[in-house]
């Protein structure tokens, strides 16, 4: 019996994407492949928690998008959720991957579901941990991230983020401590994650900006998601209050197969909160 801290045992990789490199972490196996993605200000070590729990010899890959993690951080990159679209499939392409069970997070919502919408017959199953896809009347923004989205907000944030590395790493630690139910597992993580994020923030800031753009946009291709008949599993953590249970049941609602799920006590980080059984969840669609 694995524990959340168990490390699983992947292999780390490099896939092209363009002039620059993505690192990925994965482990050939059985049954079709899970692709694990994180949102922002994330990376693949968002799911160091859940891996244990998935069967150790079912195929997995995970993988930080262009900007993230270890992967390359280009300057003056345009960090978009379009572009993310070709993260994904260069990883999917380049690793030989046939189908896949996408599983999105947050920011990658938008990417993978686009993704899934172009690539149907390798879609095994789509499941979505408290992400979006569109703009939706009940979502509510985290602060922080209606502070760096919000035009000529955003500039004075990232002014000040850059003057005083306190207040970065004071707002980040509020943030992304209320995305974590048990203080324990907010108080080791957390300072882990902000370490890793602080190389990261150009592409948090340009996905920042690329988000309202984002939301506008998927909006208006919301119609397409009853045209997708693959397996899709809404996986919510009940107590977010930003992606909350109303912004699932939306979801929920735009999709001809989809299966609904709450999990009481779990927040925005469903993933680190309740990792045994979004792993049984996930591994059980497909």
């Amino acid at each position: 019996m694995t524990s959340d801290t168990t490390p699983a045992v992947l292999r780390s990789t490099w896939v092209r994407r363009g002039r620059h490199r993505l690192h990925v972490r994965y482990r050939t196996g059985l049954g079709v492949p899970i692709v694990l993605l994180h949102g922002f200000p994330d990376s693949l070590h968002l799911y160091d928690r859940l891996l244990p729990h998935l069967n150790p010899d079912r195929a997995v890959v995970t993988f930080d998008f262009l900007g993230w993690g270890d992967s390359d951080k280009p300057a003056g990159y345009p960090y978009t959720a379009t572009n993310q679209v070709g993260d994904i499939d260069a990883v999917i392409r380049q690793l030989g991957l046939e189908r896949v069970v996408l599983v999105a997070h947050d920011a990658s919502g938008p990417p993978a579901i686009d993704w899934a919408l172009a690539h149907p017959d390798q879609v095994a199953g789509l499941v979505l941990l408290n992400t979006y896809y569109a703009a939706m009347l009940r979502v509510r923004p985290p602060e922080a991230i209606a502070l760096y989205s919000t035009p000529i907000l955003r500039v004075l944030a990232r002014a000040v983020a850059r003057r005083f590395a306190g207040f970065d790493r004071w707002l980040y630690t509020w943030q992304v401590g209320r995305f974590i139910t048990d203080p324990q597992v907010r108080r080791t993580l957390v300072p882990e994650f902000y370490e890793r994020f602080r190389p990261a923030r150009p592409a948090f800031w340009r996905l920042n900006e690329d988000l309202i753009p984002t939301l506008i946009d998927r909006r208006r291709r919301v119609g397409r998601l009853r045209g997708f008949t693959a397996p899709v599993r809404i996986v919510f953590g009940a107590d977010d209050p930003y992606l909350n249970v109303h912004v699932a049941r939306d979801l929920a609602g735009r999709f001809p197969t989809a299966d609904l799920h709450l999990i009481a006590g779990a927040r925005h980080y469903v993933q680190v909160d309740e990792p045994r059984r979004v792993a049984t969840l996930i591994e059980s669609l497909a």
